[in-house]
């Protein structure tokens, strides 16, 4: 009798628990009771692998195009500039022996091929066309040296030329990489590799073999342009312990270049 009175106690006691209960529970946020709209679906983003990975793909094969034709048009550009190149130097080479053989002056004919693009670019200085340089007296200390070898380079070029034959000039300017070679290694102490050295050998033979059979030969022409390899080199190594020091504002490669012919 005590034990189905207990039963009846705990029967009654669990149903008072889950009544309470109840009341509690109908209070709770009904998450899940309504269904969704077709703007909720069309919100819901759905990020399938197969999806996402189209999209990567078509991505890549837009950047992938993009990459290709600005790889396209930078190599057609920089081959057009080396064509521009050679054809005005071919021109600068002709004009430049006819000017040197009716006036044979050729300091003064360096001197104002150095100063005639001068007063152009003071002009766009002065018209706000190209920003002009800002410099300090550091940084002009900095850029004689490169400067004063870009003056070799070119006088002993043009000296060469009035002495000889263009194509003898050209024939021992030639050589350049010769000279480029031995001084890095005596002043950089940079060594290139020994298939980079055989490769000079030819080139070595060639401007020998031009110089024995040059009618015209001149020491005069050999050493000038001798000495506008030698400028050439120099400005080159010297242009690359500038990289690390200042050098000035708005010295892009124009300025720098009119810089070179005022110094």
């Amino acid at each position: 009798m005590a034990r189905a009175q207990f039963m009846m106690l705990l029967a009654l006691a669990l149903g008072g628990a889950s009544a309470w209960q109840v009341p509690k529970l109908s209070k709770l946020p009904q998450l899940h009771r309504s269904p969704l709209s077709s703007k909720d679906v069309q919100a819901t983003p759905v990020t399938a692998p197969a999806k996402y990975s189209t999209a990567l793909e078509a991505a890549t094969a837009t950047a992938g195009g993009e990459a290709e034709g600005g790889g396209l048009a930078q190599t057609l550009k920089v081959g057009g500039y080396f064509g521009l190149w050679y054809a005005l130097n071919i021109g600068y080479n002709i004009y430049n022996k006819k000017a040197l053989n009716i006036v044979d002056l050729p300091w003064t004919m360096a001197l104002i091929q150095l100063f005639a693009g001068i007063p152009y670019v003071m002009l766009l200085w002065a018209t706000g066309l190209r920003k002009a340089p800002v410099l300090t007296k550091e940084n002009i200390k900095n850029l004689t040296p490169s400067a004063l070898c870009h003056l070799g380079t070119h006088v002993g070029a043009v000296l060469s030329l009035g002495a000889g034959a263009v194509s003898f000039t050209h024939i021992v300017k030639a050589s350049e990489p010769v000279v480029s070679a031995l001084l890095t290694a005596v002043f950089l102490k940079e060594f290139l590799p020994i298939p980079v050295y055989l490769s000079l050998l030819p080139v070595i033979g060639g401007v020998g073999l031009a110089s024995l059979k040059e009618l015209s030969f001149s020491w005069l022409a050999f050493g000038t342009a001798m000495l506008s390899n030698v400028a050439s080199a120099s400005r080159a190594i010297l242009s690359k312990g500038l990289m690390n020091k200042p050098i000035g504002e708005n010295l892009d490669a124009p300025n720098l270049c009119v810089f070179h012919l005022r110094c």
